[in-house]
């Protein structure tokens, strides 16, 4: 341990670097656990995931039209730390999705396309819609 300040506490190796390399530890683990598999990812962060499947949660703000008899609905999704592409495969059978509602999707297909990132919904995928049925609020 020459040349580094390290002291021996309770068998574990103690740093003085005054608690950084603890919050940079703190912060990894926080951040791996805020986009392992099963979890929300917020849509700013589906670059970084290096998974094919993800699970999101947010708002679709905007559908349109496709051109494609493959595609069931086409528009965007998005939280406060991002938007992204949604695509609902037409052979997936999920659900209709309107403009404006809140979706929680698990098991979509993370794509790229013309450089961006976007979502896919598969027969494979679960959507839910939390606001939807919350009698107590009509």
């Amino acid at each position: 341990m020459a040349g580094r300040e390290q002291q021996l506490v309770g068998g574990w190796v103690k740093p003085s670097s005054g608690g950084k390399d603890l919050m940079s530890a703190v912060v990894g683990v926080f951040e791996e656990l805020q986009t392992a598999p099963g979890q929300a990812v917020p849509i700013g962060k589906l670059e970084d995931i290096n998974r094919k499947e993800v699970s999101i949660d947010g708002r679709v703000t905007v559908l349109w039209e496709s051109d494609s008899p493959a595609i069931a609905q086409v528009g965007l999704i998005e939280d406060e730390s991002g938007k992204t592409k949604l695509t609902v495969w037409e052979k997936s059978n999920q659900p209709w999705i309107k403009e404006g509602e809140r979706v929680r999707i698990h098991g979509a297909a993370k794509n790229w396309y013309n450089g961006r990132v976007s979502v896919a919904l598969t027969g494979w995928s679960t959507v839910m819609f939390p606001e939807r049925g919350r009698w107590w609020e009509a």
